[in-house]
């Protein structure tokens, strides 16, 4: 099922005009937020115990707005509500388990992603913003929403990612064995 819905997010297509209420680039990308915490495991100290938030956080700019807050809505990971938070910089990501990361005039996208190396965060950047990569790496091709991986870099992390969510990229960087 959970295959079912991330194929179907990557058959979205947002670029036709043509017919009312086609999602946006923006709106899918948000979809995929909450989606990805279902792919990836985090250390066991990571993790939040049962019935407290997964907390998904966007740092720096947010590109989504009102469109994160809809996709979180009622969200849950297993025994999990997700949680949103917003933040300006990486110095109050404490308790972030997903971030989304965005430069400011304040802080670029590699300070804010330099910040949150080697902590068990999943960090998520976009091509629009940029070549800067965090583990996930949104990328639009032929007018569809898709994404990179980098398995190697949420290995230094501590952060399993599922080979589902690895079989659904454009691109996957392994991690070493």
């Amino acid at each position: 099922m959970r295959d079912r819905c991330l194929a179907m997010l990557l058959l979205i297509g947002f670029a036709q005009p043509a017919a009312a209420q086609q999602p946006t680039e923006y709106s899918v990308k948000a979809a995929f937020l909450p989606k990805f915490a279902r792919y990836v495991n985090w250390p066991p100290q990571a993790q939040p115990p049962a019935g407290k938030p997964l907390q998904i956080c966007v740092i720096g700019s947010d590109p989504f707005g009102k469109l994160l807050d809809e996709a979180v809505a009622g969200q849950r990971v297993e025994q999990n509500p997700v949680a949103l938070r917003r933040m300006r910089t990486a110095a109050d990501a404490e308790g972030c388990h997903l971030a989304f990361v965005r430069g400011t005039h304040d802080q670029s996208t590699g300070q804010i992603l330099a910040a949150l190396a080697n902590r068990p965060v999943l960090t998520i950047t976009d091509s629009r913003d940029g070549g800067v990569r965090g583990m996930i790496h949104f990328a639009v091709e032929k007018g569809r929403v898709s994404f990179h991986v980098n398995d190697a870099l949420a290995a230094r992390s501590r952060l399993d990612i599922s080979s589902r969510l690895l079989g659904v990229a454009l691109s996957v960087k392994q991690r070493r064995v």
